[in-house]
């Protein structure tokens, strides 16, 4: 590579490109990276992506070629390849990595927090994450973290935390913090702890700070504090964090031994992915779905559900199916299947997913279930009658300009079913996930298909019968 090229190349930015859309001004850049790949350049082109935001560095990684984008990352130092394989997509991460390049991920990953190298192993194949785990430093920390479920309090826990006797005095107990400062980065919560090394209760920074010289922790602590296990479910634990207004989650042992902690970072992560996870499932997606999935990862996520929806549909035809005399008497009532279904679709669906919310965060507490079923109920009433008069006066209009045969009785008709059928849809869309959740299975699986396909059964069914005894009868 020239002289003139080496000074053009330093001077190279990357625009940071938005998902999934390639930027035509970046082509330039690629081109003379390229060329510095193939002509060995690696001082220049490492000095030069220093500079660069690790972001802007994996979305170039990722539009180069397999074998460039391996020897470039085998170029660069751990330092930024630490940040840049953090930002690179999991599938992508895997690519890169082969056994030539075990060491240098090794390097990466030891530069990490346990807690940290532990969530990136876990984004590997079991056979590399095992092969690189052997290799790292706190192979022994991050083999138990390992050992612990997915999604569990112990998989995703600190062990770095503040811990103190409850004998210490406020002043001896603020000594213990700085001097433990450089290996916690951030102190929220004390815990402090009985004789037997037992966790007996917490102390906020912020009280500890204010307390009177003399007294000790034992004096100022809380004893009315919640602790997790390291099997629980993380849901379970970000629920409590909410609950009880907690920064930090302390986890124990069977013993009460104090083991590690949530972090207000993880408690963050697991609000994300709980979020995403319930609109996945509400939205009839499986839950392991990326946007960057296989074909047939799309179809093993999608069809189920879709199959699910088939049945559904199959069942509301059959209905609509056992009333074909009915339709041959009026065929005007072919036209409103699809208003009542809609309305038993959507009725259902807010009233599903205002329980899901409920029951995720906490706020639907087992004592005021029957006053919110009631709350749904006379809502759903409400809306029901003043969509089912709206419904009737439409019909009516509609018969001064379409002959319509006794329009009077088919707007009750129609007016009696879409009350019915939004009522009852609303129970059952709130009823469901409460149901679901005692049984110990995710309510947001309630949602999606399964309500919308129950409810368009039942508003079908509702309304010939409404339209059976109103209009034909």
């Amino acid at each position: 590579m020239s002289a003139n090229s080496i000074d053009e190349a330093e001077h190279l930015t990357w625009h940071r490109e938005p998902a999934s859309e390639p930027l035509d001004v970046n082509d330039e850049t690629l081109r003379l990276v390229r060329q510095m790949i193939r002509s060995g350049e690696r001082g220049p082109l490492v000095d030069l992506l220093k500079r660069w935001d690790p972001v802007d560095v994996m979305q170039m990684l990722v539009r180069l070629r397999l074998k460039q984008a391996r020897k470039l990352f085998q170029w660069l130092p751990a330092n930024p390849s630490i940040k840049v394989i953090a930002e690179l997509r999991p599938e992508f991460r895997t690519v890169l990595m082969e056994e030539s390049t075990l060491e240098q991920f090794r390097d990466i990953l030891a530069g990490l927090d346990p807690e940290d190298a532990t969530e990136m192993l876990n984004d590997f194949p079991d056979d590399m994450a095992e092969a690189l785990a052997q290799r790292l430093p706190d192979v022994e920390d991050i083999a138990s973290r390992r050992s612990y479920a997915d999604d569990s309090a112990g998989r995703i826990m600190a062990r770095k935390f503040v811990a103190l006797p409850a004998t210490l005095t406020i002043d001896e107990a603020v000594s213990q913090i700085r001097a433990d400062a450089d290996r916690i980065r951030k102190v929220f919560t004390v815990y402090v702890l009985d004789e037997s090394s037992r966790l007996v209760g917490t102390v906020e920074l912020g009280k500890l700070l204010l307390a009177r010289q003399g007294t000790t922790l034992g004096d100022i602590m809380n004893r009315d504090f919640i602790a997790v296990s390291a099997d629980t479910d993380q849901e379970e634990v970000l629920r409590l964090a909410r609950k009880r207004d907690m920064r930090t989650v302390p986890v124990i042992d069977g013993d009460g031994h104090l083991i590690g902690r949530v972090t207000p970072k993880q408690l963050t992560r697991i609000a994300s992915e709980e979020a995403t996870e319930d609109m996945l499932l509400m939205s009839g997606v499986s839950s392991e779905a990326k946007a960057d999935d296989t074909v047939l990862r799309i179809v093993r996520g999608r069809l189920p559900w879709l199959l699910a929806g088939l049945i559904g549909a199959s069942i509301a035809a059959s209905v609509v199916g056992s009333f074909e005399d009915q339709l041959a008497k009026a065929a005007i009532l072919a036209a409103f299947i699809p208003v009542t279904m809609s309305m038993a679709g959507n009725a259902g669906l807010q009233a599903s997913a205002v329980a899901v919310q409920g029951l995720a965060t906490g706020t639907l507490w087992s004592g005021e279930i029957g006053y919110r079923l009631f709350k749904e109920f006379l809502a759903a009433l409400f809306n029901g009658a003043v969509a089912g008069c709206i419904l009737a006066g439409l019909t009516m209009l509609a018969s001064l300009i379409i002959p319509i045969a006794d329009p009077a009785h088919l707007a009750l008709a129609t007016s009696l079913s879409l009350l019915c059928v939004t009522t009852i849809a609303a129970m059952v869309g709130a009823t469901i996930p409460i149901v679901l959740d005692k049984l110990g299975i995710d309510p947001a699986m309630a949602t999606g298909v399964f309500i919308t396909s129950s409810n368009d059964v039942l508003g079908v069914l509702v309304f010939f019968l409404m339209a059976t005894a109103f209009y034909l009868g």
